[in-house]
């Protein structure tokens, strides 16, 4: 199956996106949700900024404060090693092993393209984090259009954990939240972009404790708020590229085969690849077939280098005739894009075996 990448890739990096703050810089601008509105294509990017770095003894992290609704940096003494940062998302006490804090606060802003290919990022944020359950930031959107309006859910990232919510917009100018709709631990929600038999469906992603993994989970509810029926999906496949932990990437989409879902895993490696299943149009509980190997892997430079290596991670998806267009998120850095045939896809879907 062919994959043509854009030779344009990578579409945004961090050097196309000034910070919000003149004090703070830009560390990745990926994992988009996509949208078309009056005739142009619309990222709403994640974009990971923290505050500028100028002592290596000092670790400063922002945190959005609540009661004061704004952005304050947290000076941490680091002189004698007392915190981890090899993992360079995050913050690590080492007297406890635990989390402390992320290295950035993630935002949404928007970019925009009348051909899908060459973006203007909007100035100012488009979403910034505003409740307690968004003190660490607000990561990772889609967006599924429905009945007049974009509904768009993300990850909410605070103390409480990481959790799920929504907002809408009409305008991609004023947005209005409607809350966490998914507790901690979960992430990876997207909504199916029509009401089936009457009811609204979502896939999520809960991470067990002691026992299971993360998988993808679906669930349906009456009004978008209230969700339940929750039903296993799919798992992971030991000693296969999904062997590790795997999510929902973009929005699925309506084809004549069933519902279509591009979905990213990572195997032992923490290789993070995307791949395919197929749902039934009228029971999308019921998985008709899966990916064998990977739609689309980390190969190039700046998919295997960055931020966080090995990843590709989508999170939106535009169709135009048969034109499978993916915009994926590279190494936690920098967007990309490429185009898929839909009809290989689903051909090359038709005799896998689904689990």
């Amino acid at each position: 199956m062919g994959v043509d990448r854009f030779l344009e890739n990578p579409l945004l990096t961090p050097r196309d996106v000034s910070p919000h703050r003149r004090d703070f810089e830009v560390l990745g601008v990926f994992n988009a949700g996509v949208a078309l509105y009056q005739g142009e294509t619309l990222l709403l990017l994640r974009v990971a900024e923290r505050p500028a770095q100028q002592d290596q003894r000092l670790i400063r992290v922002p945190i959005w404060d609540v009661a004061h609704e704004a952005l304050r940096v947290e000076t941490l003494h680091n002189e004698y090693g007392e915190y981890d940062v090899s993992d360079p998302r995050s913050v690590v006490t080492k007297a406890t092993g635990r989390f402390a804090y992320l290295s950035s606060l993630s935002y949404l802003r928007i970019a925009r393209s009348h051909d899908g290919v060459h973006f203007t990022v909007d100035s100012e944020p488009f979403m910034f984090p505003a409740t307690a359950y968004e003190t660490f930031g607000i990561e990772d959107p889609r967006i599924a259009e429905m009945e007049d309006a974009y509904y768009i859910t993300y990850t909410s990232v605070s103390p409480f954990g990481v959790c799920a919510s929504l907002a809408t917009t009409r305008d991609f100018q004023s947005v209005q939240r409607l809350g966490v709709i998914f507790p901690p631990e979960n992430k990876d929600v997207v909504l199916f972009p029509e009401k089936i038999d009457g009811r609204y469906f979502a896939l999520h992603r809960p991470v067990p404790g002691d026992i299971g993994g993360p998988e993808i989970w679906i669930a349906d509810s009456p009004d978008l708020i209230h969700w339940g029926n929750h039903t296993h999906l799919l798992g992971v496949r030991p000693e296969r590229w999904d062997s590790r932990r795997m999510g929902a990437g973009a929005v699925p989409l309506r084809t004549e085969a069933g519902w279509l879902e591009v979905y990213h895993a990572a195997d032992e490696q923490g290789r993070y690849a995307l791949g395919a299943v197929l749902m039934d149009l009228t029971d999308p509980r019921r998985v008709l077939a899966r990916s064998s190997n990977p739609l689309l892997a980390p190969e190039l430079p700046y998919e295997v280098e960055g931020f966080y290596g090995n990843v590709v991670f989508t999170c939106g998806t535009v169709l135009v005739g048969d034109t499978l267009r993916i915009y994926y998120g590279v190494a936690d850095s920098a967007m990309a894009g490429a185009e898929l045939s839909l009809s290989e896809v689903l051909s090359s879907l038709g005799t896998v075996q689904v689990r």
